[in-house]
């Protein structure tokens, strides 16, 4: 049986796994190009000078520098009123760089493991696989692993490259289901190469997930805790086809990911990315409920007529609250006499598709229609004209939604000085702080003629300082969401940046329902209900 301590510390693993991932193939990348030799040949270097030395693409290039501040390899000097930015070393930057060669056969192995789980893992995978097992487990020869030296941290980050995918494989193919979890099982019960998968149960053994016993294998207490949690690697997963790309990105093409319209994601597995993601959502789904279950409890008259969810990908958010309401509140039970208006909007088709499909399966009303999160006008005249709803007696909700939109430069720019870290980025470009704020309040403003009455319901990302992130390793999944959401042009600010933002445009977090997990100041998630000033 595990014990609360046991759990912390293996909840910590899973957070330097998604580190791994992020800064194995950011590290090996920028090794290979000479950036972290020329760092530590000169010290202390302007971003700029380091793109024109490399002939970079500056926004992903500071991305992942960032992304090594986060890991306390590099430290991070931003002036947001002057636009500069100048990266230094540290007391651990010559001990990690000259050890970031070590990377190179994990990151090979994720140009095999981005096929997972779509393909099994194949004879070339596995000889990767099966060099990077005996490496590790000779602890790749460094001589200090303990808890918290550089090489330790560098063995979690190849561990992570490992673990991250197959466990994540082995998730959505059906290992840890409940019969292999509660049983002892043998590869051949699992792969049609079974000598070859029992490399890799060997490995899970070496890392105390399994029991092996002849040719047997039963979970360890330590591996259903991992098995149990596999959906929480699922989201930084999702994001291999970027991570594989970041030569390009760094110093090549940076429009290699871009899709065209009504094409496939490129730089994503959106499927595993929903997968992924669902787990997290329960925790955040909880104060959701909360504001739904108040709202929904007042007089008739004070409520909301409906739901708009912005950004409905594939219809679970409305069907979730419908249920809230149809079962928790004052409204579900007049629902003959005052219908719900329901109506989930997205910019991408083939998600308008699956949203229409869900719905109608769980025999639940609604509309579903094309909308732009960048255009509220748009989206409230569709509304009026084709449906009489008005867009100002909904509540609207999105989930993780605004620091996705696409950017705009801002039509007016003021004075402000960011105190954001961020790193941000459109195209390679990379683009200034005082920017990114400036366009999220007008894009804040855009909204709030529509939200004043029933307020704005979000569930937000957020970014913050690497310092602290760097202070905190296995604390927080901060690097990895930074890397994954700044490889792939999203913005996620500082939780209070953000609200502060929001209060220029007007709309006033309610502190009521403002939640934000941790609830600390290593926060990445908010829930906030925003409502015009009173």
């Amino acid at each position: 049986m595990l014990t609360k301590e046991d759990k912390t510390k293996l909840r910590g693993t899973i957070f330097r796994h998604l580190d791994g991932i992020a800064v194995t193939t950011t590290a090996y990348s920028l090794h290979k190009k000479g950036v972290l030799n020329y760092l530590l040949d000169h010290k202390k270097v302007e971003l700029h000078k380091l793109t024109e030395k490399f002939n970079a693409n500056e926004g992903y290039l500071n991305v992942a520098l960032r992304v090594l501040c986060s890991q306390g390899w590099l430290t991070q000097h931003i002036d947001n009123k002057e636009n500069t930015i100048i990266f230094e070393i540290n007391e651990n930057s010559e001990m990690a760089f000259n050890l970031c060669h070590l990377y190179e056969d994990a990151v090979n192995l994720l140009k095999y493991a981005v096929n997972f789980p779509k393909q099994r893992i194949g004879s070339d995978a596995f000889i990767i696989l099966e060099r990077i097992f005996k490496k590790y487990e000779s602890n790749y020869d460094l001589s200090q692993i303990e808890e918290d030296t550089i090489q330790n941290q560098i063995l979690k980050h190849i561990e992570g490259t490992i673990v991250g995918p197959i466990t994540v494989l082995l998730g959505v193919n059906g290992l840890f289901h409940k019969y292999f979890m509660e049983a002892s099982f043998t590869a051949e019960e699992y792969h049609k190469d079974p000598e070859s998968f029992k490399k890799i149960l060997d490995f899970f053994s070496f890392l105390g997930w399994f029991k092996k016993k002849n040719n047997t294998y039963q979970f360890t207490d330590k591996g259903l805790f991992f098995a149990k949690r596999a959906s929480a690697y699922g989201v930084t997963v999702s994001y291999l086809p970027t991570f594989i790309q970041l030569d390009e990105l760094l110093f090549g093409n940076p429009l290699i990911l871009q899709s065209e319209a009504n094409e496939k994601e490129k730089h994503v597995n959106r499927e595993m990315n929903v997968w992924g993601s669902g787990g997290a959502h329960s925790t955040y789904f909880k104060v959701i409920d909360q504001v739904i279950i108040n709202l929904f409890n007042k007089p008739i008259d004070e409520q909301p007529k409906g739901i708009l969810d912005m950004g409905c990908g594939n219809g679970a958010f409305i069907q979730h609250i419908f249920d809230v309401i149809e079962h928790q509140t004052l409204r579900g039970k007049h629902l003959e006499e005052h219908p719900l208006l329901l109506v989930g909007a997205d910019f991408n088709q083939a998600a308008l598709k699956v949203t229409r499909a869900n719905l109608i399966k769980s025999d639940i009303w609604a509309k579903v229609i094309w909308g732009d999160i960048g255009r509220p006008d748009l989206l409230a005249k569709d509304l009026k004209e084709d449906y009489s709803i008005a867009l100002e007696d909904l509540l609207n909700v999105r989930t993780f939604l605004d620091h996705n939109r696409i950017y705009e430069a801002p039509k007016i720019m003021t004075k402000r000085q960011s105190s954001s870290t961020g790193a941000y980025s459109r195209k390679g470009v990379r683009l200034n702080n005082n920017s990114v704020e400036d366009s999220l309040l007008e894009h804040l403003k855009k909204w709030s003629p529509y939200v004043e009455r029933f307020g704005l319901l979000i569930i937000e990302l957020h970014t913050i300082k690497p310092e602290l992130t760097a202070k905190n390793l296995g604390k927080t999944a901060a690097t990895a969401y930074d890397a994954t959401h700044g490889y792939s042009d999203q913005y996620i600010l500082e939780v209070d940046v953000f609200n502060k933002v929001a209060k220029e445009a007007g709309l006033e977090p309610d502190k009521n329902y403002f939640s934000k997990f941790p609830n600390s100041d290593l926060a990445t998630v908010s829930v906030n209900l925003l409502k015009g000033h009173t």
